[in-house]
């Protein structure tokens, strides 16, 4: 089943979810509550689940939050340089329009990160 979200709105759509990941928050999480069948579990990584809301529906639920750690960035850039880990880059702005790029970041519309880029310096 495909949801053309520009069209259509998920949760009118589907129903009777064992598990709803949410990746973008605000009121996109508060609508999936109703989406997920009893029993089903909610995991966001933007925000925390209501409690409340996962009570109405009973359905379980849990935030994924992650604290940056420097080994283990140092380990993903091992493993970038291996080419194990290939990022995906949707697009790369000077620093200079960090605002372009964040208006690009708010659609939610973006695959992959966007980079700023720090201008080169003369040679």
């Amino acid at each position: 089943m495909a949801i053309d979200y520009t069209k259509q709105k998920f949760e009118d759509i589907a129903k009777d979810v064992d598990v709803v990941l949410d990746t973008v928050g605000k009121d996109t999480l508060a609508r999936s509550y109703g989406v997920i069948k009893k029993g089903g579990f909610i995991v966001t990584i933007v925000a925390q689940p209501d409690q409340t809301q996962m009570d109405k529906y009973g359905i379980h639920g849990a935030a994924v939050l992650v604290k940056p750690n420097a080994d283990e960035l140092v380990e993903i850039g091992r493993l970038i340089d291996a080419k194990k880990i290939i990022p995906v880059v949707s697009q790369v702005f000077p620093l200079a329009e960090a605002a372009k790029a964040q208006k690009q970041i708010a659609t939610g519309h973006t695959r992959g990160k966007i980079v700023l880029k720090v201008a080169d310096e003369a040679k």
